[in-house]
């Protein structure tokens, strides 16, 4: 099964970082967010990866480019010009790096990628958020829901972290009775990305000024045809500076909740 992800977006909300380099290509732990994301599924045994680009996609075109050379020991004998390449620590990964246009909207780069991914189920993710979530099951689960509901796509629904604390109010609403940090109680489920697809989503794509997250899933939603991989554990997307630290800051702990492989 591929895995297509997006990114192609600006990522404005992460400032400089994004000025130089578009948004899965700032690194967390020295990495790109983009290789966090596909260190994820290829831990579940999904390896063949179509890379939707868009913004500065030539940073991620020389990242891939020069993968197996940046990840290689080896010796160079400058008199000789002469490389002896040693120790190599690549990925047994396949990855396709498709322009699908600057301007384009979240659901014109999947249409752009129909070509490529063909006429079978494939995985989508967005290329700035990690996340435990355990990939085999969600595509059982999709697989199960398929045969039960013929339904055309599963989206991963995730609680969101809380990001400022609450406050307790008094009847008047003029002083503050209690305060605590917001908690998963205090929101509904949203999309996490982590989709698993059938080839049908592709017709519901009208061009590149499509956005998924509108026509197509309101449509399925509708029509009976979503379903909902409920994932209540760690998710974090990378829309912010301040979500930056906070995976930096995960990361720097050795055990950061995404990393689920060796």
């Amino acid at each position: 099964m591929k895995v297509a992800i997006l990114a192609g977006g600006l990522g404005t909300r992460l400032g400089e970082e994004t000025s130089v380099r578009p948004k899965p290509m700032v690194e967390v732990g020295g990495r790109p967010i983009l290789w966090h994301i596909m260190k994820i599924y290829s831990h579940y045994g999904l390896n063949d990866f179509v890379i939707l680009c868009g913004y500065k996609a030539e940073f991620i075109r020389s990242f891939f480019l020069n993968y197996a050379h940046n990840s290689s020991d080896f010796t160079i004998d400058l008199a000789k010009n002469e490389v002896t390449w040693a120790r190599s620590r690549t990925e047994n990964w396949k990855v396709t790096l498709l322009d699908t246009g600057a301007d384009s909207l979240t659901g014109g780069r999947i249409k752009r990628a129909q070509e490529v991914i063909g006429d079978e189920p494939f995985c989508l993710t967005y290329g700035d958020g990690v996340s435990n979530v355990n990939i085999a099951d969600l595509i059982a689960f999709h697989q199960r829901k398929k045969a039960e509901n013929d339904i055309w796509a599963t989206v991963t629904a995730v609680m969101p972290p809380g990001r400022f604390g609450v406050l307790g109010m008094d009847d008047k609403h003029e002083m503050v009775d209690a305060f605590r940090e917001k908690s998963s109680r205090d929101v509904g489920l949203i999309n996490g990305g982590f989709f698993v697809c059938e080839p049908k989503v592709f017709d519901l794509i009208d061009n590149d000024l499509s956005t998924w997250e509108q026509e197509p899933m309101l449509t399925m939603a509708a029509q009976g045809k979503l379903a909902s991989f409920v994932h209540t554990d760690f998710w974090q997307a990378m829309d912010t500076l301040r979500d930056k630290q906070v995976l930096e800051e995960l990361w720097a702990k050795k055990n950061p909740p995404w990393k689920v492989w060796a």
